[in-house]
């Protein structure tokens, strides 16, 4: 009884320190839902687009008209630096990376068609596909990835080729496990089958380097908001050259050119760009593009890495947690799911905030395929830690401490829990 006293007043001084040192500050651990903080030159453009600027470009001649046409121009011009294309025109901007992945997939496929996807994908590809097979027959082949790393193998999906396949869909990184997937190899296999090839990189972006001459992908969907550190309601679509004579539009309309026919114009961008921008969210993503450039990403991705070895290396010690995807770094960005013993999922991320100041994101993430992969479909998914570009290795260090004091309160015996360390 003496040694259970000691040792739960113990628990019970060591979680408070931790709780106590932790509500200094929140700590924002949900980057893959959208990146906070945003570079303050991000808030500067918006504020003086919404200040000095105004209007909708391509609808005027006068001075604020073309202004807000040149930060368009000039953001498209520093998406192609970034991604290194050969134009800027490929870069189509869009609500959102659904709806840019819904552009691609829709666009591309006829009635009949064959696609190929994986069990990682997230529901911007699962729902467009499981729509068109509703819509005009579209059949879909699922490639199940593996349960430990969420890795597919490429010569699964080549397997799954039939003579009317027209598309392979594939996410870069998971917005569950963080795996990457070997996309170039993917790639190269489509073009040697003659198959389409969209990639879903909204987890990517912003993270490790991507370069589209030198990447096999046809399309690639991604939001401005996530790791290109932009605001909410942007997004882009990705095409390589010559593949809009493939790639039907969803809408039509106004585009402030060839105003006089009835018909959507034929060149890019203005094929697939109907009804005013988001300018003034343009204007902030331009600003964050600019940041990227500056810092590199290279030098992100390397600052990424020493977190996630960190990361995982710390969490490995700890009693009663469970991290999924891979233990490689170069088959990862920093997106973990994690669960702890006896806990839901729910109830873990609530512990976090409440007690920690930590705030994560937990359930299924609109990714059911990608759970039922790791086995946590029917479990209620898991909790969601993910890194960004202002996360320092203390807040790692602060975020493994959380989880190592809620692991070790909830493998206390029933009696301590019900002496107060319950969370």
């Amino acid at each position: 009884m003496l040694f259970r006293e000691i040792a739960q007043g113990t628990r019970r001084n060591t979680l408070k320190l931790a709780e106590n040192q932790a509500m200094q500050r929140r700590l924002y651990l949900d980057n893959s839902a959208t990146s906070f903080p945003k570079p303050d030159a991000v808030h500067e453009a918006m504020a003086h687009y919404g200040r000095a600027v105004g209007a909708s470009a391509g609808r005027g001649a006068y001075a604020e008209a073309r202004q807000s046409g040149e930060i368009i121009a000039c953001c498209r011009g520093r998406l192609a630096r970034l991604f290194n294309a050969r134009q800027p025109e490929s870069f189509i901007f869009t609500l959102n990376a659904t709806d840019a992945l819904n552009l691609a997939i829709k666009g591309l496929l006829r009635p009949g068609d064959h696609a190929i996807t994986t069990w990682m994908e997230h529901n911007s590809v699962l729902r467009p596909l499981n729509a068109l097979r509703e819509r005009i027959g579209v059949e879909t082949t699922f490639v199940r990835c593996d349960p430990k790393t969420g890795l597919v193998d490429p010569d699964d999906i080549r397997r799954a080729v039939q003579p009317k396949t027209r598309l392979i869909a594939a996410v870069h990184a998971s917005n569950v496990t963080g795996t990457l997937q070997p996309i170039a190899e993917i790639g190269q296999l489509a073009r040697e089958r003659g198959v389409f090839f969209v990639v879903d990189t909204a987890q990517s972006v912003g993270h490790v380097p991507i370069d589209v001459q030198a990447l096999p992908v046809d399309a690639m969907g991604f939001p401005g908001h996530k790791g290109l550190l932009g605001p909410l309601g942007t997004g882009v679509l990705y095409l390589r050259p010559g593949l809009d004579e493939h790639l039907d539009t969803l809408r039509e309309g106004g585009t402030g050119s060839m105003s006089e026919q009835a018909e959507q114009p034929t060149f890019l961008p203005d094929r697939y760009e109907a009804g005013s921008h988001n300018a003034i969210g343009i204007a902030g993503l331009d600003a964050s593009l600019n940041y990227l450039l500056d810092r590199g990403i290279d030098a992100l991705r390397q600052h990424e890495e020493r977190l996630m070895e960190q990361f995982l290396d710390a969490v490995s010690r700890v009693d009663g947690l469970s991290v999924y995807g891979p233990t490689v770094l170069a088959d990862r960005v920093g997106v973990f799911s994690v669960r702890v013993r006896g806990l839901e999922p729910a109830e873990l991320s609530a512990a976090m905030e409440s007690r920690f100041g930590i705030l994560t994101r937990s359930g299924l993430h609109c990714a059911p395929l990608a759970h039922r992969t790791i086995g946590t479909l029917e479990t209620g998914g898991t909790t969601r830690l993910s890194l960004g570009p202002f996360v320092t290795s203390e807040d790692v260090t602060r975020t493994v401490d959380a989880l190592a004091a809620i692991a070790s309160a909830f493998g206390m015996t029933t009696v301590e829990k019900r002496d107060g360390l319950a969370l």
